[in-house]
């Protein structure tokens, strides 16, 4: 019986092609479809657990620490995340605010308890119980991930309130900063390659 470990299938158009080494920097295309078929990680899976554990802690920061801090004529309120999800379940938008707290809170931690659960068993070169499911939900839940988005939304608002209040950025603010690109690295990209380690 053929074997298909070395074997990967593009995503986009269904080719398929035999899996190659890379070196730092380098990435596979799709000849078909100019696809992502490979992109060098060079991470080991002591070091995505740790980044992952550093990433819990940022999320805490995150989530429960003020994003931003306004003030003005001696009135002084802040928000975090959560309080901008509350305010918009509020409204006649409730379905954004639901929408908001899966792309900027649920997602992201699920992803991370995810990757905590399966390289914590990689650790011991094991494949962690429910390995597949875990490995599809951590896949489905990449896309709905968009803390980068998030990021941005609070960038503009310091800007465009900071021309008529006094804004000061929170704590929870340069943690999303950080996270935002710590999930990028140990989570955003393709992990794929968690199949091929266990």
């Amino acid at each position: 019986m053929a074997t298909t470990d070395q074997l990967i299938i593009c995503e986009h158009c269904d080719c398929v092609y035999e899996k190659v080494t890379l070196a730092k920097h380098q990435k596979t295309l799709c000849t078909r479809c100019g696809g992502v078929l490979q992109r060098y990680n060079g991470l080991t899976v002591q070091q995505r657990l740790a980044l992952s554990f550093t990433a819990l802690v940022l999320w805490i920061f995150t989530n429960f620490y003020p994003v931003m801090s306004i003030s003005l004529k001696g009135l002084k309120n802040s928000a975090t995340l959560w309080d901008s999800v509350l305010a918009l379940s509020h409204g006649p938008i409730t379905f954004i605010a639901m929408v908001a707290a899966i792309a900027m809170i649920i997602a992201p931690i699920f992803q991370l308890v995810l990757l905590i659960w399966v390289l914590g068993f990689a650790l011991a070169d094991q494949r962690s119980p429910g390995f597949r499911f875990c490995m599809r939900w951590l896949e489905t839940l990449r896309p709905w991930s968009m803390l980068e988005v998030c990021l941005l939304g609070a960038m503009v608002a310091v800007i465009k309130l900071a021309g008529l209040l006094d804004v000061l950025p929170g704590i929870g603010l340069f943690a999303l900063a950080i996270l935002s690109l710590m999930m990028i690295r140990i989570a955003g990209r393709d992990v794929r390659e968690l199949w091929d380690i266990l």
